[in-house]
């Protein structure tokens, strides 16, 4: 894939190219991204590695979310043509939300536990300016029944720790959807949730997608799960991306590390047996 653009090529969605992030710690810099690169649009991409890979980092940096011992460069990282990295921290605030969308992992850290549902939601609608005061607690609503909440009143009146796991998460897209981002990014947004759940989930992250037209980031360590809900798939080694695949052709990966991933998940068809251990070269990493 080109990294090249020439001024009369529209603006991608997003532009990552050779973004690079290190960690200062008692022992120097700690390299955690080593020139990861990524242009789409308003498409599906899903990032799956192991844990320590370095899929969450890579995209947290997008909203200034890493701690200050952190160093973040990169040739690159736009969105739709605009740097983030020369962002002022009011421009970043404003695109932190509004026109990136962040659903974390484990919703009831992602919620406010003194507060309702609604007052959550109402706060989101009013900090990116997208109704007014008067007409907040009918958007709320609407916006809950987007995420198929059956009772939207209740749930709106509610503090996250009255509802499930799905049903908090679901309440956290709806706070996210409110302020109409163009980039969505799910980070292992379903791995706290059953696997029924975790589908209904992935279902509905899909759905409100394609209608609103936004461009998806799909984190995830579950290859199996990611297959079905990505048109492209980065698989990610050590801060670097080993093989760039289309979802539908998971199965058919090229890469060693890639395919020691599949084969070491476990099978129904052989259930008790030992499952290989992933061989690492270090060949990966020149």
């Amino acid at each position: 894939m080109s990294t090249e653009r020439t001024p009369s090529d529209p603006a991608p969605l997003l532009d990552i190219q050779n973004l690079r992030i290190g960690f200062k710690t008692p022992f120097g810099m700690t390299q955690a991204v080593r020139g990861v690169n990524l242009r789409m649009g308003r498409e599906r991409i899903a990032v799956v590695g192991e844990s320590g890979s370095g899929k969450s980092v890579s995209f947290r940096a997008l909203l200034g979310l890493l701690p200050g011992s952190s160093t973040v460069e990169a040739d690159r990282l736009e969105l739709q043509g605009e740097n983030l990295l020369a962002m002022s921290p009011r421009q970043m605030r404003k695109t932190r939300g509004g026109r990136i969308g962040m659903v974390v992992q484990d919703p009831k850290q992602g919620l406010d536990p003194a507060k309702t549902i609604g007052a959550q939601i109402t706060e989101m609608l009013r900090l990116h300016g997208k109704c007014k005061t008067r007409e907040a607690k009918a958007r709320v609503q609407e916006l809950l029944a987007d995420v198929h909440i059956r009772d939207p009143r209740r749930v709106a009146e509610s503090y996250p720790h009255q509802l499930s796991g799905g049903m908090a998460q679901r309440a956290m897209l709806a706070m996210i959807l409110s302020a109409e981002p163009d980039l969505l990014i799910a980070d292992e947004a379903t791995s706290a949730l059953d696997a029924v759940v975790r589908h209904r989930i992935l279902d509905l992250i899909d759905e409100q997608v394609r209608l609103r037209g936004m461009g998806l980031v799909l984190i995830s360590h579950d290859l199996d799960l990611v297959g079905g809900y990505a048109d492209r798939i980065l698989v990610m080694y050590a801060g670097r991306v080993m093989e760039e695949l289309e979802g539908s052709r998971l199965s058919q990966a090229q890469h060693p590390y890639t395919q020691g991933l599949l084969a070491c998940r476990p099978s129904i068809d052989h259930p008790g047996g030992e499952l290989p251990v992933l061989q690492r070269d270090p060949k990966w990493l020149q």
